[in-house]
């Protein structure tokens, strides 16, 4: 398959890694470009704390530093995948966008029109990351292009092999 652009939809985890290792992957055999799109779910927004921050000012300094949290980890998410891009000679695109994460990547989909769309599996209970999801279903019957789900890369032992 030849992709000229290939939609990557990552913000940082180990299932998302694993997509990113894929499409960074196929962007090199390939030659396509690839657009990154880091979805900060909307959830955060509705966060209300306990009676100290019923007031005005104390829930707007409250969200002020959510949303400085969130920058910050979205520049660090940027920063890192766009390194590895540039390592290997590929052209990458990064794009960040609050809401439903399902709806964001459709939506992000019909504007960049890619041929390929990556995304990797969902994160396991316990492990660091945001809560969100994807919804297979709806991805499926909405894309215009083959998704792809990358499974989380297994770590073995050095002197394991998978074979034996």
């Amino acid at each position: 398959m030849s992709a000229s652009c290939i939609l990557l939809a990552s913000h940082g985890t180990t299932g998302a890694r694993a997509a990113e290792a894929r499409a960074l992957a196929e962007a090199q055999r390939t030659g396509a470009v690839v657009m990154h799109l880091l979805v900060v779910p909307s959830f955060w927004a509705d966060i209300r704390g306990d009676d100290w921050l019923n007031g005005g000012p104390a829930r707007d300094a409250f969200s002020t530093y959510v949303e400085d949290l969130l920058a910050s980890e979205v520049e660090q998410e940027i920063s890192r995948l766009g390194k590895a891009a540039r390592a290997t000679g590929i052209t990458l695109h990064s794009h960040v966008r609050r809401g439903q994460p399902t709806q964001c990547l459709l939506d992000f989909a019909e504007d960049c029109l890619p041929q390929l769309v990556i995304i990797g599996t969902p994160r396991r209970k316990g492990e660091p990351g945001y809560r969100s999801r994807m919804t297979l279903e709806k991805l499926a019957r909405g894309l215009n292009a083959p998704l792809l789900v990358v499974p989380r890369q297994v770590e073995q032992p050095e002197n394991d092999s998978p074979h034996e």
